[in-house]
């Protein structure tokens, strides 16, 4: 199953094929750094209250992910049909790859 053929009706549906427009090793390392940019990022603004910092966020978390697809993947960026799903795709990765469940060495 994939996007072009049917619609996810669960997360658990879609993550397998998330992880599966994931396989090159250095989109999911531009998937790992841009999200853990994220991670810096809201701490600076919580600590520092500077708000405006915030509209840097799309950038950030796309940014990376997107140069991923484009030039490494070669592939749609699955945020393109399944935003919510992939967002949270996106953070269950990073998670997988912070406890070695998901390797980004090649």
């Amino acid at each position: 199953m994939d996007s072009t053929t049917e619609r996810y009706t669960s997360f658990k549906a879609f993550y397998p094929y998330y992880l599966s427009e994931h396989e090159d090793v250095t989109c999911r390392r531009l998937h790992f750094i841009g999200t853990t940019l994220i991670v810096v990022l809201f701490i600076y603004v919580a600590m520092t209250q500077n708000w405006l910092w915030l509209l840097a966020t799309p950038l950030i978390g796309y940014g990376f992910a997107w140069v991923g697809h484009f030039f490494f993947e070669k592939n749609k960026p699955a945020t393109f049909s399944y935003p919510l799903w992939s967002l949270m795709g996106d953070w269950k990765m990073w998670y997988e790859i912070l406890i070695g469940r998901i390797s980004i060495r090649s």
